[in-house]
């Protein structure tokens, strides 16, 4: 890799650096899609024709949610952020106790925030081809369902296949020890193969299902915009989730404290980070503001969907527009 070539001392800070600035990034696109789906909810209380368009708002604020606890967990995982934030509180941690912190962070990670904003993005796909919007609750309890086999397979893989399983490190390994420039030691978390090999076996599946449902959906709109936005969301998925796979088996490859290691979890992140800021972008901001725009509101954005038909507009609240 081409950043091994490089000084340790700036590529850290470069690391550093781009880290902070993705995670400000989505948080704050985070923020801004919570603002869109709550404007959407006060306005929709005082228009039918408005209530239409938010039935998925349950839904949304769920992709929003994942994404917004994906973000803050990770903050655990990189050196960086311990060192200057964290070490306060930590400093009294036994590197066990540091090491437990970073097979929480892996299940939640990898078990649940990122699987559960997979499902719902893939929720909100199909959704638009339905003729009849499910109940929020019906969806929120499908995705954690969804959700619940590979929560409890990270589980028992992370805390307790060492006990049972007697494989190579690398398939267990999920913390390693450290010493940062004053000679303390820090644990450094890890992506262990095997949670590499169940993540990647959840997502596997979820991008047959997401390619099947993404077909469906370009099979049925006829209206260009919302197509080109369609395979937009659907090249980045299909691009992001099989590198953020990739990147994490390569990362057993080095010892989590070399330079090369921190290079590939930096676009293990970034993957991840590029496919939720697409997805709130399309699923949730620009449907809002279309359903804004056709409901009358001056926001300064125009609905696609507006003119496509002659006929008087009845709101179907889709996953990735506001359809008349």
């Amino acid at each position: 890799m081409f950043f091994i070539l490089l000084p340790k001392p700036l590529l850290d800070s470069a690391f550093d650096s781009v880290t902070i600035s993705s995670i400000a990034i989505l948080l704050l696109l985070s923020l801004l899609s919570l603002t869109f789906i709550f404007h959407l909810q006060i306005k929709s209380r005082r228009s039918h024709y408005l209530q239409r368009f938010n039935s998925l708002w349950t839904v949304r604020f769920l992709l929003v949610s994942f994404i917004t606890f994906w973000v803050l967990n990770e903050h655990l995982r990189f050196p960086f952020f311990r060192r200057r934030y964290l070490y306060p509180f930590s400093s009294s941690l036994t590197l066990s106790q540091q090491a437990n912190l970073c097979k929480i962070q892996l299940v939640l990670s990898l078990g649940f925030f990122e699987p559960g904003f997979l499902v719902t993005l893939l929720f909100l796909v199909d959704v638009s081809i339905k003729k009849k919007t499910p109940h929020g609750c019906y969806a929120t309890a499908f995705v954690l369902t969804s959700c619940l086999p590979i929560l409890l397979l990270q589980i028992f893989f992370v805390f307790f296949s060492q006990m049972e399983i007697h494989l190579p490190e690398i398939f267990l390994r999920n913390s390693s020890i450290s010493k940062d420039s004053n000679g303390n030691e820090m644990v450094v978390c890890a992506y262990p193969l095997l949670s590499t090999i169940v993540f990647g076996a959840f997502s596997a599946v979820y991008l047959l299902f997401f390619l099947l449902s993404f077909w469906k959906v370009v099979s049925i709109v006829i209206n260009k915009a919302l197509r080109e936005r369609i395979r937009a969301l659907a090249f980045t998925v299909m691009a992001t989730v099989p590198l953020q796979v990739l990147f994490m088996g390569l990362s057993v490859l080095w010892r989590p404290e070399k330079t090369a290691f921190s290079g590939a979890v930096l676009i293990v992140f970034l993957t991840m980070f590029v496919c939720a800021a697409v997805g709130e972008g399309i699923l949730v901001i620009r449907p809002i503001a279309d359903s804004l725009a056709a409901g009358g509101e001056c926001c300064g954005w125009s609905s696609d969907m507006a003119s496509q038909s002659p006929r008087p507009p009845v709101a179907v609240e889709d996953g990735c527009a506001a359809q008349p």
